[in-house]
């Protein structure tokens, strides 16, 4: 989104807008969600940002015996041990000597090989991170055994459920879990049943559904930047795209089909727990650490800069 002008304006719409993108690796990090004694994103970006605030602002702080920090808006929090390729995040003041560049340089001196700051933007005051998105890509990589198809009863139940008392499918076949994720696509969803952390209650009206654009599962390889490792570790990825996602969504997706692939279910076996009245007909959540926020996008979905195509 580009500079509008604000002659003839005046109050919020002379102040500047930025627009942030960043990378940040999320085992580094308690999430993103500023929490008090805990070394989360948002607390290190807004410390940083402090020194861009300007004087009213800086003084009101001082006067509520607060810390001189900046407020950093998000497309979409992220959990403790989520990374993030392209999270996005926007920062305002009414300072008029800031620079973009000066904004990137200050996150990247912040903590570096943790976060970085990729693009920084002055961007029109309209724009909101959240509210202005289209959609949201996520990605989520399942280590595999070495056939690729299949894991074994002990590697699974320690990987995919947080619950270990739940018995843990004994294999799956990631073409089963492709065709039944495909389902999804052009789909709404509701809330109540995949997402977690949030009042089962909120399952009515569009701010309570997402629509999903793009839902795949393939196998890969990932290698290392180590010379000496060059075989490489089987994946399997599964990737997603839609409009919104609640808390945990992605992950108990990601879980869920894996149950239900391992169980021989049919290819609608996530469409009929739409119709499910309690959250337990769905997987407890797959581990954050095998979850990235890929980007975030304001314009259009095109499904060509998808990972997962056919």
């Amino acid at each position: 989104m580009s500079v509008k002008s604000s002659k003839a304006r005046g109050g919020r719409w002379e102040r500047a807008n930025f627009k942030i993108v960043l990378s940040y690796h999320g085992g580094s990090f308690d999430g993103w969600q500023k929490q008090p004694d805990l070394n989360t994103v948002q607390g290190l970006v807004e410390k940083h940002l402090g020194q861009f605030v300007d004087e009213r602002k800086a003084k009101q702080l001082q006067e509520r015996s607060l810390p001189i920090e900046g407020c950093a808006t998000v497309a979409g929090r992220t959990d403790k041990g989520v990374t993030a390729l392209q999270q996005v995040c926007s920062f305002y003041t009414w300072r008029k000597d800031v620079q973009p560049g000066d904004i990137k340089d200050t996150i990247n001196e912040a903590a570096p090989d943790k976060i970085k700051s990729l693009v920084v933007s002055e961007v029109s005051r309209e724009f909101h991170p959240n509210f202005s998105a289209k959609w949201r890509r996520y990605l989520y990589i399942f280590p595999l055994d070495g056939d690729a198809t299949s894991i074994s009863e002990d590697e699974q139940s320690s990987t995919i459920l947080e619950n270990p008392e739940l018995k843990a499918p004994q294999s799956f076949d990631v073409a089963k879990v492709d065709k039944i994720i495909r389902q999804l696509e052009g789909k709404m969803l509701s809330y109540k049943i995949f997402a977690r952390d949030t009042q089962a209650s909120r399952s009515d009206g569009p701010a309570t559904e997402c629509f999903m654009y793009h839902s795949r599962a393939a196998v890969t390889k990932l290698y290392s930047a180590d010379e000496n490792c060059k075989e490489g570790t089987t994946v399997m990825c599964v990737e997603l795209v839609a409009n919104r996602f609640l808390r945990k969504m992605v992950r108990v997706l990601v879980a869920t089909t894996i149950r239900e692939a391992a169980a021989g279910a049919d290819e609608d076996a996530l469409l009929n727990l739409m119709d499910a009245t309690c959250r337990r007909a769905t997987a407890p959540p797959a581990p954050a650490e095998g979850l990235c926020l890929v980007d975030v996008g304001y314009e259009d979905f095109d499904e060509q800069r998808c990972f997962i195509v056919d």
